[in-house]
């Protein structure tokens, strides 16, 4: 092969590509659902070197299924309840394609402005779809922009953070001060990167006790440290509060650290990474409670449980001013006069890379497609099956449910009579790796109190009812068997 695909070649292979995919989501419950290769299989059997001919695309896809196809960890089947959903629905994976197909490069609203508007449009939808307070739209005083990640999210609401605790001095002097931010054991590790990206380090991150029972953040700590920083010279710049956090979807006091946050001008950002997006459902709505009174900044990913895939997560900010501050800089090659007016956004102030995709595309593709309605309804789906599941494991006594499961996790510990702590988490961690290797399914799991729980993330586009109940019986049956085998 040589040259450019012409688009007739393009319409063909591209009716391939889809074909392929199609096939595959139709047929991927016959996958394990984790890979079973070991470490260096996929290499080997890659060529070491480049081709200096090109090849066929049908030779692509062929080497697609017989070498890719086995290391793929199967995110979009049903038996996956690990980590948290990563959902890829038909509209989104079509709205990427149009992106890719497009070749945006939308850092300026005059390189696309197509691209700039709708994303303008999309994240103010997604606010009212929410139930977010007024001043996050984008034709307000702050405003909304996709990111590729929460980890992101949190970088650039440290950067605002620093600029207004600083001043500015922070964009034009660095970091000659010691700033601290405040998280909690339960925050992301996403919080302390940001921190050593900073320049803050690792020292200027502050651990903040939580409640044992809830894991939700103590403000009565969070302020006697403040009280601590304040009087030993530091400069509190950001409060981290996690709606929903990865471990266990513990959710932190909002209110009470807001008004902590904002007795002493301190920036909040509010982390929903995972469980914003349930706020769709107008009964999930507590999720969002001191969010409108306190929060500088909130973001949450519609690449985990709102049918949309990776990668897309929108922040919020209150006031974009310290944002822009924090990132804008104007080299000679992008003056525009759209840009001079000042009348435009340019999102490539609002993240840290310059360039950016058109990812607006795929979650406008998405709340298109289901609407409001249909969004709910998927939501809603994953919250019933994690109740149902909760209630099978809690009239279980071979089981243990950790309290609270709100949304689509539930949390739990096998009960193994007459072992000791440290046994009796190093054979649920066996019984883990029995699940897993099994092939039917894929769960994770995380430490409560020093003790190994499991964790069952429901909410992809495929797990129905049945697959949530073959799950448990294989569970069950799991755990029966290792305790025969018991002293």
């Amino acid at each position: 092969m040589s040259g450019h695909m012409s688009p007739e070649e393009f319409r063909r292979h591209g009716r391939q590509v889809v074909d392929w995919i199609a096939d595959y989501l139709a047929g991927i419950e016959s996958h394990p659902v984790m890979s079973q290769v070991r470490p260096g299989d996929i290499r080997r059997a890659l060529p070491p070197e480049a081709p200096e001919h090109g090849e066929p695309f049908e030779a692509v896809l062929s080497d697609l299924g017989r070498i890719l196809l086995p290391g793929i960890t199967h995110w979009q089947h049903p038996g996956f309840f690990a980590y948290f959903p990563s959902n890829a629905s038909g509209p989104a994976v079509l709205g990427d394609l149009l992106s890719g197909g497009l070749g945006v490069q939308g850092m300026l609203w005059v390189t696309s402005p197509a691209c700039t508007e709708l994303e303008t449009v999309v994240v103010d939808w997604l606010a009212g779809l929410l139930g977010l307070p007024e001043h996050f739209r984008t034709d307000r005083a702050g405003g909304g922009v996709i990111q590729d990640s929460a980890s992101s999210a949190c970088l650039v609401a440290l950067l605002a953070a620093l600029h207004r605790a600083s001043g500015g001095r922070v964009a034009s002097d660095g970091v000659t001060r010691r700033y601290t931010i405040y998280v909690s054991s339960q925050t992301h590790s996403s919080l302390e990167r940001a921190a050593r990206i900073t320049g803050l380090g690792a020292a200027g991150v502050r651990v903040v006790d939580v409640d044992p029972r809830t894991l939700a953040m103590d403000p009565g700590h969070l302020r006697a440290l403040l009280d601590r920083d304040e009087a030993d010279g530091a400069v509190p710049a950001l409060v981290c509060a996690t709606v929903g956090t990865t471990s266990t979807t513990a959710v932190d006091p909002v209110p009470a650290i807001g008004a902590v946050c904002r007795e002493r001008g301190i920036w909040l950002h509010v982390d929903a990474a995972y469980a914003g997006v349930a706020a769709i459902c107008p009964e999930l709505r507590w999720l969002n409670e001191g969010v409108a009174e306190y929060a500088d900044s909130y973001s949450t990913n519609p690449h985990k449980w709102l049918l949309t895939n990776f990668d897309c997560t929108v922040l919020w900010t209150a006031d974009r001013a310290p944002l822009l501050d924090a990132l804008s800089v104007m080299p000679e090659f992008l003056r525009n006069p759209a840009t001079a007016t000042g009348s435009v956004v340019d999102y490539r102030d609002w993240q840290v890379p310059l360039g950016r995709r058109f990812r607006a595309l795929k979650l406008w593709s998405v709340i298109r497609w289901y609407g409001a309605e249909g969004l709910r309804a998927h939501i809603r789906k994953g919250v019933a099956l994690a109740q149902e599941l909760a209630s099978w494991i809690s009239a279980d006594p071979g089981f243990e449910v950790r309290e609270p499961h709100p949304l689509g996790l539930v949390c739990f510990r096998p009960v193994w009579p007459g072992l000791a702590a440290d046994e009796a988490d190093r054979v649920t961690m066996r019984l883990l790796e029995l699940l897993n290797a099994g092939g039917s399914m894929y769960m994770t799991h995380t430490r409560v109190g020093d003790r190994v729980v499991l964790r069952m993330a429901i909410g992809g586009v495929a797990t129905e009812r049945r697959h949530v109940e073959q799950a448990w019986e294989r569970i069950r049956w799991e755990h029966a068997a290792l305790s025969a085998t018991l002293p």
